[in-house]
């Protein structure tokens, strides 16, 4: 899947921007991307320090990362769990949110869990990211409660509808 975004400032010049698998290759560069990312600072940024995404977890799952296609440079990346049907992880690139790269992957998504049936995905949000969802389309079906020392923080449950 190849799709336009405007950056901001640059006017009428879009860029392509291309959804692919994910390959064990790219599974440092998948872990920096969670690990960096600036929506887990301060009092979320002990749930990333160690975290990685392992070539097994790319192998497993369905990992689909953006990327500018003449560079390979990582934009973003999801991972679709089937069964049952959940929203694992999903991030933006630091330099690229507010591009459209989070709604592409989003559509990208859909179109997945659509080609393998399904009716709905399940989102356990980071709480700062409950919004976005929300404006995707997804609806709160309630809080998945704080497990420390794992998770301290309570969490926004939503169902992404799949049409």
């Amino acid at each position: 899947m190849t799709s336009s975004i405007t950056r901001p400032g640059d006017g009428v010049r879009s860029e392509a921007v291309r959804i692919r698998r994910a390959t064990a290759r790219d599974a440092k560069r998948l872990t920096r991307l969670v690990r960096t990312s600036r929506a887990y600072e301060g009092p979320y940024a002990a749930m990333v320090a160690g975290y990685r995404v392992g070539p097994d977890y790319i192998e497993t799952h369905q990992v689909f990362a953006a990327v500018e296609p003449d560079t390979d440079r990582l934009l973003g990346f999801y991972s679709l769990i089937l069964a049952p049907p959940e929203l694992d992880l999903m991030f933006v690139a630091n330099d690229a949110q507010g591009l459209g790269i989070g709604r592409l992957l989003i559509r990208h998504l859909r179109d997945e869990a659509q080609r393998a049936g399904l009716t709905g995905v399940r989102i356990v949000s980071h709480p700062p990211a409950e919004g976005f969802y929300r404006s995707a389309g997804a609806r709160r079906t309630g809080t998945l409660a704080a497990n420390p020392p794992a998770v301290m923080w309570d969490r926004p449950e939503l169902v992404l509808p799949i049409a």
